[in-house]
């Protein structure tokens, strides 16, 4: 496995998202099974984990402090404040005195002393950014958190927050199908020394070919149901895509999860990557994507094939690109 920086951390370059344990993707598995997974990940060396107090409202964050007792020495650890679940409904709350009582329920969530790796889900704009950074310098200084990230913000946002107290990591949606992180973030991280942590690197489960209907195959709640690229006309297009996209992979004698992962790699190699999966074969499936080389002609190939301008539907509907300060591609 390829390693990254993170922060002070040496980890692997593909980590694990686990998301997907506890929230959005409909119905989440039990405890027991959700533990399996964790510990198989280990085994596999997989040694950053990615949580936050919004996935099933603190369900997940409770499930690594259960399932992993004894094995903190194991992995990084990053989780996130600065939105979560208040009365059963989403919040985002990027107020010092919220941030920090939101890092005290999470430690005693997590079972441990202190979190390696800490961001502030989503920017606040009642808040200067200013404020919510500082109040997580202050969690640096107290030992509650050793590093500080930010998720989903523009790349004047990093510089401003950056200003305040080092930031070591940004996370984003990145993948064949989302891109927007190269029109400026990615330089910004480079340019400021933190390394840029890619979330739904397989486009929410797009490019592993499984999924046909969304109407049909996705369970009630799950949060692609509301997304432009997932609604039937833009899906219906979009699924066009993946003829040329499974036929790379064959070319390439790869699982087409392992041939967006291969990307990244080969595209970005000094990026994190944190898929996430309920399933230990899907698991195993991405950590194979290591083991992918992909020539320059497979990178054109693909560039060429899926990106901002072939992909159908923006990334978020309006209301929750409204909740973000990421820059966008010009329609």
């Amino acid at each position: 496995m390829q390693r990254r920086q993170l922060g002070s951390f040496s980890v692997s370059a593909i980590g694990l998202g686990c998301m997907n344990l506890s929230h959005a993707y409909g119905r989440p598995p039990g405890a027991e099974e959700g533990a399996r997974l964790l510990l198989t990940a280990l085994d596999r060396g997989v040694d950053c984990l990615d949580t936050a107090a919004l996935y099933g409202f603190g369900a997940n964050e409770s499930l690594l402090g259960q399932a992993l007792k004894g094995q903190r020495h194991r992995f990084t650890l990053a989780s996130k404040c600065g939105m979560s679940g208040v009365d059963g409904r989403r919040v985002i709350d990027g107020r010092p005195a919220t941030l920090r009582a939101t890092c005290e329920a999470a430690l005693q969530r997590l079972q441990t002393e202190v979190i390696d790796l800490y961001y502030l889900h989503r920017r606040d704009f009642a808040v200067p950014i200013e404020e919510s950074v500082g109040a997580l310098a202050d969690l640096v200084a107290a030992g509650k958190i050793r590093a500080v990230g930010l998720s989903e913000v523009s790349s004047a946002t990093i510089r401003r927050a950056h200003a305040v107290h080092p930031i070591s990591a940004v996370q984003s949606e990145y993948s064949l199908w989302s891109r927007e992180a190269e029109i400026a973030v990615l330089d910004t991280c480079r340019a400021i020394g933190a390394t840029f942590v890619a979330f739904s690197p397989l486009a929410r489960g797009f490019l592993c070919g499984e999924l046909r209907d969304p109407a049909t195959q996705l369970a009630a709640g799950d949060i692609r149901l509301a997304m432009p690229r997932f609604a039937p006309d833009n899906y219906a297009r979009n699924l066009k895509l993946l003829d040329g996209y499974r036929t790379i992979a064959a070319d390439v004698g790869c699982s087409m999860a392992q041939l967006a992962l291969a990307w990244i790699l080969a595209r970005q190699p000094d990026m994190l990557l944190i898929p996430g999966t309920r399933s230990i074969a899907h698991l195993e499936d991405n950590l194979g994507a290591a083991r992918v080389a992909l020539t320059a002609d497979t990178v054109a190939r693909l560039d060429a094939l899926i990106n901002e301008k072939t992909v159908a539907g923006p990334r978020y509907n309006a209301a929750t690109q409204q909740e973000i300060d990421t820059e966008q591609f010009a329609a």
